[in-house]
């Protein structure tokens, strides 16, 4: 009788320890509490990558990936799994503006122009 109690006991604590190794993902698409704006990719974002990350030595052909001249970008980007549109937060492109790269592109203007690009489906318009 004491063998069964010990091995309930010890089931009981397994149980527990197992269902304690949950991660909650979050999986909310839009994180921020205001609706995105409308951007184009042509006219907002690839002039932001032409002058802040396209440079000789960068985000060239044959440098750093991914390739951000104006020929290739896109492809690179949405191709290359930088972009989550699903949890655009969660986006490498997101990720790196507002980290390590934030000091290229500077302005939150220009970074939240990327985030809504990202956020509004990452549409090569």
């Amino acid at each position: 009788m004491k063998k069964i109690i010990v091995f309930a006991v010890l089931l009981i604590i397994i149980g527990a320890c197992i269902t304690g190794c949950y991660k909650d993902v979050n999986i909310s698409p839009v994180t921020a509490s205001t609706p995105p704006q409308a951007t184009s990719y042509k006219n907002d974002i690839q002039p932001i990558f032409t002058t802040s990350c396209a440079l000789s030595g960068c985000h060239v052909a044959g440098a750093q990936v991914p390739d951000l001249e104006p020929a290739a970008s896109y492809q690179d980007l949405v191709n290359g799994g930088y972009v989550n549109t699903l949890i655009p937060n969660q986006s490498t492109l997101y990720i790196m503006i507002n980290g390590e790269m934030k000091v290229h592109i500077s302005s939150a203007a220009d970074r939240q122009k990327i985030y809504d690009w990202i956020r509004t489906g990452a549409i090569d318009n």
